[in-house]
């Protein structure tokens, strides 16, 4: 454990990051059938694929929150 404190949007990109390896795994799983020959998965999997997407847009809005924190932070130090 660091002992920085958590600053505003870490957890948005933590949230991010991991519903970006839940799709990333589902992804390498539809893809595999596919090169080994064998049946393809249901079409849940590929939904479930999607998930790298969001997880992408959820991480870059922690990012663009915290952004935004420390632009109020510097903006309320020199005011």
């Amino acid at each position: 454990m660091s002992d920085e404190t958590p600053q505003a949007g870490d957890l948005l990109v933590r949230i991010g990051a991991i519903v970006f390896l839940i799709g990333a795994v589902a992804t390498l799983a539809t893809v595999t059938p596919l090169f080994i020959g064998a049946d393809p998965l249901p079409s849940v999997f590929y939904w479930v694929c999607m998930l790298m997407g969001v997880g992408f847009v959820v991480a870059g809005a922690g990012v663009l929150r915290s952004v935004a924190a420390q632009r109020r932070q510097a903006r309320s130090s020199t005011v």
